[in-house]
């Protein structure tokens, strides 16, 4: 079929459907703002757990250690932001602390490796299916390793590196990649330099698709496309904490060398360069950071020192609480958390809200107050609605706003798309000032984004370019959603042939 490029139309044709989805570009002020409020209590105290946005705005929680390194659980819940409760779903194959867990194209949660007790490490992996609320075995990966990060690459394929051996061994020297088609782990490129460290800051997908790693000397960058490592400097020592912020940049805070850190660092992608920002209040290790949709990073809890002169000694966990703001360079109080934690988990909710589960609390030396069941919800000044796919329907439902790439074509079951075309997406909740690219997924698989940006000559509205994926499965309704800012969407439907 022969088409035509009529903008004009589709921009008057979008023009109506901005009506719909109209509250999904505005921003909400909420109630209680910069405030942690408690939660419902987990089902069980945990530490050393994962915790993961589901596609359906719930977050899986998973495994950890509930008292002691001897009693790791095997057992997961989900929360739903709407009862604010948690529930049992079913365990996973086997009890693990320190793995990890993540969000594959398709909607199922990749965990693999951690430890069982205080001894060697588990090389196996299984997949949580949120349809059954089951966990099943999947392929073991090459190295069984613990405390390491895994990294969902542009191409879907996720990216293992760093971690443990056993609870108390030289690091593992070695990466490799998961491929959700296969259900196989194969060997990735190999690092540059020496030494590391376990529970280190975890790696970082940059917004040119490359993975900083900082749990190697000096820091690591992989490029999926040639599959190599290659160094970076780094001058921050032992990391724990690091997220990416909207201009692209890496965000380093806290940390122990040997005492624990309140100095930060801002990684350039640009230049490879890693230059100092402003400091915490509080010195900090095992806390977690945030990036909020309104730009900000959230520093919350962790374990402190206190020091007079050049002496310090351990502090116990604290509830403390703040917000670095990248465009003034500096870190901003805002309000405390309910209890001390550390060791916790913390996750960004699709309203725009932050959820903190379990951990640890240490009231100081030899003072343990054991595992959490606890958590909280992090309030922050201006809630961001989550991004919003467009629909014909203007509900958000059904036939989506998905161009064939120049024209007013939509990819419908009368004009479907095929693998390999370009298609234009219409969506909103992209920040004009984030250098961050969406993640698209089709039929459960990751397109390549081309492009992202304003739509032409329709306020409020953004447009997403992007690449049909291979592998696709026909049909007149073909699921397609995006995630912006570990956030996902809501769900259309294209047709594909």
């Amino acid at each position: 079929m022969q088409r035509t490029t009529k903008m004009s139309f589709q921009a008057r044709f979008l023009c109506l459907l901005i009506v719909g989805v109209s509250g999904s570009a505005t921003t909400v002020t909420a109630q209680s703002s910069g405030a942690f409020t408690r939660t419902g209590n987990m089902t069980t105290a945990r530490s050393f757990h994962t915790a993961t946005l589901l596609p359906d705005g719930e977050v899986l929680i998973a495994g950890g250690t509930q008292t002691t390194a001897s009693s790791t659980t095997a057992s997961a819940e989900l929360y739903d932001p709407a009862s604010r409760t948690f529930r049992p779903t079913g365990d996973m194959t086997t009890h693990r602390r320190g793995h990890t867990s993540t969000l594959l194209p398709d909607g199922r949660v990749l965990i693999a490796g951690g430890y069982l007790v205080a001894g060697p490490a588990l090389a196996s992996a299984e997949l949580y299916d949120p349809s059954t609320g089951t966990f099943t075995a999947t392929g073991d990966m090459i190295t069984a390793r613990g405390g390491h990060a895994a990294i969902l690459l542009p191409n879907g394929k996720v990216l293992m590196v760093g971690g443990y051996g056993t609870a108390s061994y030289p690091n593992i020297a070695a990466a490799e990649l998961y491929d959700p088609a296969s259900r196989k782990f194969t060997t990735a490129g190999a690092y540059v330099g020496r030494g590391g460290c376990d529970f280190c800051a975890p790696a970082i997908l940059l917004a040119d698709g490359k993975v900083l790693f900082p749990g190697q000397y000096p820091a690591q960058l992989y490029d999926p496309v040639t599959d190599t490592f290659s160094p970076s400097g780094m001058t921050i020592s032992d990391p724990s904490a690091a997220t990416l912020l909207t201009n692209g940049k890496v965000l380093f805070a806290g940390g122990e060398s040997p005492g624990r850190l309140s100095s930060a660092e801002l990684y350039d992608p640009e230049t490879h360069t890693f230059a100092s920002t402003g400091s915490m209040a509080w010195r900090r290790v095992w806390h977690t950071l945030t990036l909020l949709p309104n730009g900000l990073a959230l520093a919350a809890g962790g374990e402190t020192d206190t020091c007079t002169g050049n002496s310090c000694w351990f502090a116990g966990s604290v509830a403390s609480a703040e917000l670095y703001d990248p465009s003034a360079r500096v870190f901003l109080a805002t309000g405390d958390m309910a209890a001390d934690r550390e060791l916790h988990t913390a996750t960004l909710l699709k309203d725009g809200r932050v959820l903190l589960t379990g951990g640890v609390s240490y009231g100081g030396i030899g003072i343990f107050r054991g595992s959490l069941a606890s958590a909280e919800i992090y309030t922050p000044e201006v809630l961001v609605p989550a991004p919003a796919l467009v629909s014909l329907s203007g509900d958000g439902r059904g036939q989506g706003a998905i161009f064939h790439a120049g024209t007013s074509h939509v990819a419908a079951p009368d004009d479907p798309a095929t693998a390999g075309e370009i298609l234009d997406i219409s969506c909103t909740g992209l920040s004009s000032e984030s250098v961050i690219p969406p993640q698209v997924v089709i039929g459960g698989r990751k397109a390549e984004v081309i492009s992202f940006g304003k739509a032409s000559g329709v306020s409020g509205m953004n447009q997403i370019r992007v690449r049909v994926p291979s592998g696709v499965a026909p049909g007149p309704a073909v699921p397609a959603r995006l995630t912006y800012i570990h956030r996902p969407s809501n769900e259309v439907t294209i047709a594909v042939r």
